[in-house]
């Protein structure tokens, strides 16, 4: 065949992997191809594809033509495949066309196939040779290749199953897809043309085999195409490898109906969920995507509830049905693919990418949703504060300008007194302060209503008209406030000297006040002091104040003075309104009376601080006599405790003698408990009396009773450490000279001299006193020494160590050699055993706490008197 090489490689299921190469014929090598064989693949291959084709309600007529522009191509591979292909391009110019059939060639080339020299370009020019080239490459991969015979190759398994299927019949020998010469065929078969016309005839009725070649083809041919004969017999195969199943045909059919139905019935149910899934998000994504603000807060609270209802009961139901359809269509197309169905397609618009597509729509609209809520309560809130806000504002405004109209009208500087005219005159000025402080009251007002307006608040006409309403009439204030100066200021100038005698008894009346006001206040004042020198800095100062009192009656009667005078000149000028001064709400007789209680409250301040003196003469009484006792009690009881520790480290006398010293120090601090008592009876005085310091002494009672009871503590146990080191030393036979021995070696190595040696330093006296000292030989002796790892060896411990290894006494060895000649050499011995040798009381005892014999060869009721001895010497735990 006249064609560029196509290379195909086959991989089977069992592991075997075929190569074959199609080569070029002989005479394809300059590019031409028999006209006879072209004319048999066309044939052959325009039959095959219609028979596929047809599955899908089309057909082709021409073959180089009708595959041009890739849409029959792609739809053949999608029918013989079972698979989707990408989307073709439906545009008819060459560049759709080359992109279709690439699409084609591609998934071709993702079957395994290796396509050489097969380009599109070829294809859509019509180029019969590469069209009919690509045409068997896709019979090979799809028709031939999956045939496999006793794990031969698709040609050579072909090729055997004809031999087989022929094999009864004689005279027929097929050695190849060539079949015999004319003569041969006439010497075979009466009618050889006849025959292969009743047998193609046949096979398209009864097999449904399309009629891919005529009789005459093969007949009159010296050498048929082997690609078109090829072709035409797989077809055979194929029909005959369906037919040998019959017998479970009919089961099958059962079993595929059964599935087809259960299937459609998945596909009904995801058809149904998908309507009603989609449907609701239908009907949903537009109230999400709504973005129209509502007026008020409430009603977008209400949004934000029903937003609320939404996420937590109507969209968790969908959330459980949109996963169950996926799984849906996830079991559906598992069962569709595991009973080799076509994969199920849904209806437009309901595939589950168009569900997620949905899906994903309406939580973006329900994010966007969620974010706008916020944003527009945030703003509605916003709103109502302003509004709330202009509204505070505006009623504080209009309450402080309520009146101010009608006072600033009014004309009654007329027949005012000086005084009333200063005052009105001073109280215009105030009142224009406070005006020219609230014009920025009013530009708020004015601010926060273009600002309501800016973000279009739904009552905004009337926030319009009260503002313009406050406005108005905070012109007009204005212009009443600068007449009614003018008209004061005119009055003022006849009455101006006695406004300035109001005005001076003003300033000196006010400090004076003060001052008054505030010596009352520190003559009332309460003290607390704690001792002698707080109270003499206290009458220091009260002296000092005492000395100011002239210069403040020398005050007073000066302010007297500008009071006379004012009566002076109303009396003389005949003046007849009631005169107030204007400046000041202080009067005369004020004054006059807090400067009469001034005076009755320095002598009683005199007898208070009086009173305290004596006080405080009496606990400084009271810390002298506790610290003179404190004083004495402390050093004593540290010489006592310095007496007990160099009675407990002597070496010189015996320890009976020790004992008599301890003995009489123990008596005299017994004797000396009344001291302590008495102390404590001047300790409870001073609480009583809340003196809480003492600079005479640095001892606490705290002190003196923790070391009153540590002395107790120690002289008893020095008493009872000398009591113990006696029996010891009776019981070991120990000599004085040798316990004199052991006192010094211990003092020696006591380097803090405290009666105890550490670690460091009882391995020094040990290595000093000749001990070979491994660390598992020292951790041994410090087990028996300090038994609760304290790091401290005592001198008690010492003794009994070094009585220990000098004495003769019992060891563990002794005790377990002494029972194996009771247990006659056994490494166990038994109860009888125990009973018979030893004392009723010690042999109960031995049996209560002898463990059980774990060792091999043992009766029952074996006791183990090894680990018993072991334990008895705390050599190891029972």
């Amino acid at each position: 065949m006249m064609m560029t090489q196509v290379e195909t490689t086959v991989r089977y299921d069992n592991g075997y992997e075929d190569e074959y190469m199609m080569q070029e014929d002989e005479w394809d090598r300059d590019m031409l191809l028999d006209p006879a064989w072209e004319q048999q693949q066309r044939k052959t291959f325009t039959a095959w594809c219609n028979s596929h084709l047809r599955k899908a309600g089309t057909q082709i007529e021409n073959i180089e033509e009708d595959f041009r522009n890739g849409l029959k191509l792609m739809l053949l591979l999608e029918v013989i495949s079972g698979e989707r292909l990408p989307k073709p391009d439906r545009g008819k110019m060459r560049f759709h066309k080359i992109a279709n059939v690439n699409k084609a060639l591609e998934f071709i080339t993702s079957k395994g196939v290796k396509l050489v020299s097969i380009g599109a370009e070829e294809i859509v020019d019509g180029n019969v040779k590469m069209t009919l080239g690509m045409i068997w490459t896709i019979i090979l991969r799809f028709a031939i290749q999956d045939i496999s015979v006793e794990e031969t190759s698709a040609k050579e398994g072909l090729l055997l199953w004809c031999q087989r299927k022929t094999a009864p019949y004689r005279n027929v020998n097929v050695q190849n897809f060539h079949v015999r010469s004319n003569n041969e065929c006439k010497d075979l078969l009466d009618d050889p043309l006849g025959n292969l016309n009743l047998a193609f005839d046949i096979a398209e009725k009864h097999l449904d085999i399309p009629k891919m070649l005529d009789a005459e083809d093969i007949i009159n041919t010296p050498k048929p195409d082997e690609r078109a004969i090829m072709t035409y017999v797989s077809c055979f195969y194929h029909a005959f490898a369906g037919a040998e199943q019959a017998e479970t045909a009919a089961n099958r059919i059962c079993k595929v109906l059964g599935v087809n139905q259960e299937n459609e019935k998945l596909m009904e149910e995801y058809e149904r969920l998908a309507s009603e899934l989609l449907e609701w998000i239908r009907r949903t994504t537009p109230w999400l995507e709504n973005r129209t603000p509502e007026k008020t807060m409430a009603e977008m609270q209400r949004k934000l509830e029903d937003f609320r209802d939404y996420r937590r009961q109507h969209k968790p139901p969908k959330v459980q049905e949109k996963c169950q359809l996926e799984i849906n269509f996830n079991t559906l197309q598992t069962k569709l693919r595991i009973s080799n169905r076509p994969a199920f397609m849904p209806s437009e618009g309901k595939m589950v990418s168009d569900i997620a597509s949905a899906w994903q729509g309406l939580e973006q609209a329900e994010k966007g949703y969620e974010e706008w809520l916020l944003t527009e309560i945030r703003r509605l809130e916003r709103l109502d504060h302003l509004a709330e806000k202009f509204r505070q504002k505006a009623t504080n405004h209009e309450n402080w300008a309520s009146g101010k109209e009608l006072i600033l009208s009014q004309k009654d500087y007329e027949t005012a007194t000086l005084t009333e005219i200063r005052a009105l005159l001073r109280k215009h000025e105030a009142f224009e302060s406070d005006l020219a402080a609230h014009q920025d009251r009013v530009e708020q007002i004015a601010a926060i209503a273009q600002e309501l307006n800016e973000l279009d608040y739904h009552d905004v006409a009337a926030v319009n008209q009260r503002c313009q309403s406050i406005c108005d009439l905070w012109d007009k204030l204005g212009t009443l406030t600068q007449k009614r100066r003018e008209s004061l200021e005119r009055t003022d100038k006849l009455l101006e000297t006695i406004d300035q005698l109001f005005l001076e008894f003003a300033k000196r009346s006010a400090p004076f006040n003060n001052w008054m006001e505030g010596a009352m206040e520190d003559l009332q004042d309460m003290f607390i002091v704690h001792t002698i020198e707080e109270v003499q800095s206290l009458i220091a100062a009260h002296e000092q104040f005492k000395a100011t009192l002239p210069e403040a009656d020398a005050e007073r009667q000066a302010i007297l003075g500008i009071h006379n005078e004012v009566l002076k000149i109303s009396q003389s000028y005949g003046i007849k309104a009631n005169i107030v001064n204007p400046y000041s709400t202080i009067t005369f007789e004020e004054l006059l009376n807090k400067w009469e209680k001034v005076k009755k409250l320095v002598p009683q301040r005199d007898g208070a601080l009086q009173e305290e003196m004596a006080r405080q003469h009496t606990n400084e009484r009271l810390r002298r006599q506790f610290a003179a006792q404190a004083n004495l009690i402390g050093p004593w009881i540290q010489t006592r405790m310095e007496e007990i520790g160099r009675c407990s480290l002597e070496i010189g006398g015996t320890l009976e003698d020790q004992m008599t010293q301890l003995k009489q120090c123990e008596h005299v601090i017994v004797a000396y408990k009344p001291n302590i008592d008495k102390l404590e009876g001047d300790h409870q005085l001073i609480q009583e009396s809340l003196v809480f310091d003492n600079k005479h002494t640095n001892y606490t009672m705290e002190h003196i009773r923790v070391g009153w009871e540590l002395l107790l503590t120690t002289i008893a146990r020095t008493i009872n450490e000398i009591e113990t080191q006696i029996l010891t030393r009776d019981a070991k036979g120990i000599s004085q000279q040798q316990m004199n021995e052991f006192r010094s070696s211990f003092n020696h190595f006591d380097r803090k001299k405290n009666g105890a040696m550490e670690t460091d330093d009882f391995r020094a006296c040990l290595i000093s006193m000749g001990y070979d000292l491994g660390e598992v030989e020292f951790a041994r002796i410090m087990i028996l020494v300090d038994p609760n790892g304290t790091g401290i060896v005592s001198f008690q411990s010492f003794i009994d160590f070094m009585t220990r290894e000098t004495a003769d006494t019992d060891t563990a060895e002794q005790v377990v050699a002494s029972f194996r000649i009771l247990a006659a050499d056994k490494p166990y011995i038994l109860v009888d055993e125990l009973r018979r040798e030893l004392p009723p009381e010690q042999a109960e005892y031995c049996i209560m706490r002898m463990p059980p014999y774990a060792g091999p060869g043992a009766p029952p009721g074996a006791l183990d008197y090894t680990a018993f001895s072991t334990a008895l010497y705390g050599e190891s735990d029972l």
